[in-house]
């Protein structure tokens, strides 16, 4: 393949936001999940009537909307739930996913960052990342970070952070760590000494070297897929 892709992840409140953000700055192709997930349940898409069939409307914000506050409440405190809202919204996630990236390689960008929060929950996606990096914080400031963000208890946070697998557990998954236990610069010097690596790879130089003719071809192929994909 000329292009490769990265996988970002980390914990709730572990600061990944921040991790984009910089990414962003430096031109990088980040494709964000979680706004997706935000696109794929607007009303009257598909996954918006089967939410609402199995949830009910008690759900819905004035506007049609789903609350995502109050559905988090639900799954958060049910895994059955959990699982079944993932199965509605999951396979919409990953069609739109797929569209953005062909979008990429058509552009004619050489790896591309997909920012998934439950990148290592759901285990089946790592398998397609050429890396995978994941923002990392100690427990007890990811602990404070949420309560503070969120405006929680102590036990309403640990149960948001319990529903995922601890950070110290996915250090053993992640080909990258971004430790963001400390201030914002120091972040930002492990982000940039990423970016260096990242483009400095074997891969990235593979890539830049291939064939012009066959880059070319390849291109409109995949651009008439992602023309059919979109219609």
């Amino acid at each position: 393949s000329t292009m490769f892709l990265v996988g970002l992840s980390g914990g709730i409140a572990s600061g990944k936001s921040t991790v984009v953000a910089v990414l962003r700055e430096l031109g990088c192709a980040v494709i964000d999940a979680d706004l997706i997930a935000r696109e794929v349940v607007q009303p009257h898409s598909k996954a918006h009537q089967q939410i609402l069939q199995y949830f009910g409307t008690e759900i819905l914000l004035e506007n049609g909307e789903i609350n995502r506050e109050a559905l988090g409440d639900i799954i958060f405190s049910q895994p059955e739930k959990r699982r079944l809202l993932n199965s509605i919204i999951h396979p919409e996630i990953l069609k739109e996913m797929l569209k953005q990236i062909l979008k990429y390689f058509v552009l004619g960008y050489r790896y591309v960052i997909l920012d998934i929060p439950l990148l290592f929950e759901t285990r089946g996606l790592t398998k397609f990342m050429r890396y995978t990096v994941l923002v990392y914080c100690d427990p007890p400031a990811q602990r404070a970070r949420l309560m503070r963000r969120n405006g929680l208890d102590a036990a309403a946070a640990d149960a948001r952070i319990s529903s995922q697998i601890p950070l110290e557990e996915k250090l053993q998954w992640a080909t990258h760590v971004i430790d963001n236990s400390g201030d914002w610069e120091s972040t930002r010097r492990q982000v940039l000494r990423l970016h260096a690596r990242l483009e400095d790879s074997l891969d990235f130089l593979w890539a830049r070297l291939a064939a012009g003719a066959a880059i070319a071809g390849l291109g409109g192929l995949v651009f008439l897929l992602l023309r059919h994909l979109i219609s």
